[in-house]
């Protein structure tokens, strides 16, 4: 963690290096798509779908967008809501599957793996985690994100060369916060989310509503900085809603959607002329975004009873009349001259920036700082301490004249360490989940380096507190008395943690939803107790094999065998006053025979369950690679 707290004592970063940085910029990129066309097909009617509410016609979001954006400029794609900013967006970032036609081409060639590197989105929302500081967010980034032709000390000074640039060196050292953790501010949060792309020095920025619930200076100073990173040679394609005047004129390109129709496409200091030219002015001073969104929805001036339908009729028809025609010959001129240069830029990359263990050993430091807020709050810990000290009081100093007693507690033993850890891993990947999509798209690292490390990063932080719990209760319920059977009763609860903890994050990788997760973990873990064994002895035939699927049954019976060999007597009326406790009723049915089997099978279920989170995690962050 040396290189992370020296970037945040370290509050004299060279400006002249920053800028360096930021002028040094890769290959540049020129976007062009061509004939753009994306349909969706409605989910069929079915048990949960009304026939009504049906509609098997497919619905077009994009019809045929062109256009073209060199090194040096910005683009604004202004449109109402629906208009299909974002889905366009989406689409020449690659983001974009299903039914997509027509040609995006970055320097004349098709999106890869490869073109990652040179690519940067900034998604609307701001997906950071909370509770680490703006150095540690873009650290961690440049760590894993930039490629080992630099060391790790030129990694941290090119995230605070970011910084700098970004003009967030005052907040550096405060955390970027979250919904229910204050932090930085609104401007900040967004600054640091275009820093983390900003870091790989992208030839080409996509940016989703960069300024969406910003003030009108904030969001001046993010499309200023915006205008500079364009003006560097790089290309710079957003989605904005309603931009002020002043925001306006400093995009060299518009770009206006009309229910996926194109009805601009040009400079944007020339879009006012050009809608008078066609009969389209506004009849009083305004904001030309105002004016051009009204358009959009179909709305005109001049004939206020003109209907929306055959404004936007109109709109279209001259955009192909005027302009179609010249953008699609500047289109071909542009794919004639980038197919004349086949540069070997992607000559001797791979696809990932960084190796397996680079990505294990980062993604592990930042998971544990980001987890150890959550892993040990006051809240967790009060709740595992009070359970422990209300069992150690209710069972203080039981004996073996009371063994349905002791029984008990090993049963609410296994039952309490297999709800906790489940209900505490299922909403560990629905709450990561839109970070983890950011990350993989981004071709930031692999699914099982981040996988194994956030499983290993788990291990000591959802041990310690089980381990805490044994032995407050050990002690106080007298249980047996040598180091052999305590070490077999932490083993058998542990495990039974780590199972349960797996079955957790299969659960919450297969449902997503975490409300959705909790309530079927809830019910599946309850049926799990109810065949262990201590409810029910005498279960029927044919639901007695569901008794083999349960984590109960097996973490129930280990506890069991850590304490009790069949041999050994309790206190009896009968038999001389001494029985054999593998004949009491309630051990009888479980049994303490077959240790090694029931270790074996939790050690399955351990494995298996995270193969299955692993699998149902891989459907998270997979981007189309061609269009």
């Amino acid at each position: 963690m040396a290189d992370i707290e020296a970037a945040q004592t370290n509050n004299t970063t060279d400006p002249s290096e920053a800028a360096a940085f930021f002028t040094k910029a890769n290959r540049p990129l020129t976007l062009m798509f061509h004939n753009v066309n994306y349909k969706i097909k409605p989910k069929k009617a079915g048990f949960l779908i009304p026939k009504k509410a049906n509609n098997s016609e497919e619905r077009t979001i994009l019809k045929g967008i062109t256009g073209v954006v060199r090194p040096g400029e910005m683009l604004a794609m202004l449109g109402p809501s629906g208009s299909g900013k974002t889905t366009l967006l989406t689409a020449l970032g690659g983001r974009l599957g299903g039914r997509l036609v027509g040609t995006i081409a970055y320097n004349g060639k098709p999106f890869s793996n490869k073109m990652k590197r040179n690519i940067g989105f900034v998604t609307q929302d701001d997906i950071l985690l909370p509770h680490l500081t703006v150095t540690e967010t873009l650290v961690f980034t440049a760590l894993l994100r930039l490629p080992n032709t630099l060391t790790k000390q030129q990694k941290v000074a090119q995230a605070e060369a970011v910084i700098s640039q970004l003009g967030l060196s005052k907040c550096k050292n405060g955390v970027v916060g979250g919904q229910t953790l204050r932090g930085v501010s609104g401007g900040e949060r967004k600054r640091v989310s275009i820093g983390q792309e900003m870091l790989i020095n992208p030839s080409l920025l996509f940016l989703d509503e960069p300024t969406s619930g910003l003030d009108s200076t904030t969001a001046q100073r993010i499309v200023s900085t915006l205008w500079e990173v364009a003006n560097s040679g790089r290309t710079v394609v957003m989605t904005i809603h309603q931009p002020s005047s002043r925001l306006f004129y400093m995009f060299h390109k518009i770009l206006l959607l009309s229910e996926g129709n194109t009805i601009y496409f040009g400079k944007g200091s020339e879009a006012m002329d050009y809608f008078s030219s066609i009969g389209y002015s506004p009849s009083v001073p305004m904001n030309p975004s105002d004016f051009l969104l009204d358009l959009a929805n179909g709305l005109s001036m001049n004939d206020p009873e003109e209907e929306a339908a055959m404004v936007k009729q109109k709109l279209i028809a001259s955009y192909k009349s005027h302009i179609a025609e010249k953008l699609e010959l500047d289109v071909q001129q542009s794919d004639e001259h980038l197919l004349e240069d086949h540069g070997a830029e992607d000559k001797g990359l791979g696809r990932w920036s960084t190796t397996w263990w680079q990505q294990f050993c980062v993604l592990l430091r930042r998971g544990i700082k980001e987890r150890k807020h959550e892993s040990f709050s006051r809240l967790k810990v009060g709740q595992v301490l009070a359970v422990a000290l209300i069992c150690g009081l209710l069972w203080w100093q039981s004996d073996d004249s009371h063994l349905q007693d002791k029984i008990g507690l090993f049963y609410f033993s296994s039952s309490f360490w297999g709800f906790f850890p489940l209900l505490q891993a299922i909403s560990m990947f629905p709450k990561e989940r839109m970070i983890l999509a950011k990350e993989r798209s981004s071709g930031m690292y692999r699914l099982s380096s981040y996988f194994l490390s956030r499983t290993t990063g788990d291990l000591p932080m959802e041990l310690i507190l089980p381990t805490v719990f044994v032995l407050i209760i050990y002690w106080m319920a007298a249980l047996k008395r040598s180091a052999a059977a305590f070490f077999a009763t932490l083993f058998s609860l542990l495990l039974s943690v780590l199972v349960s903890q797996g079955f957790g994050l299969a659960i919450g990788a297969l449902v997503m939803d975490q409300t959705s997760a909790t309530t079927l973990g809830s019910v599946l873990m309850l049926c799990f107790l109810l065949t262990s064994g201590y409810f029910v002895q005498h279960v029927p035939r044919f639901v007695a094999w569901t008794k083999y699927l349960s984590i109960g049954t097996y973490s129930y019976r280990l506890l069991l065998m850590s304490q009790f060999e069949a041999t050994e007597t309790y206190p009896c009326s009968s038999n001389g006053g001494h029985c054999e406790i593998g004949e009491f009723p309630a051990i009888k049915q479980v049994g303490l025979d077959r240790k090694l089997t029931t270790v074996v099978a939790l050690v399955v279920m351990l494995v298996g369950y995270r193969l299955v989170a692993y699998i149902a995690l891989m459907r998270i962050g997979v981007t189309k690679k061609k269009h």
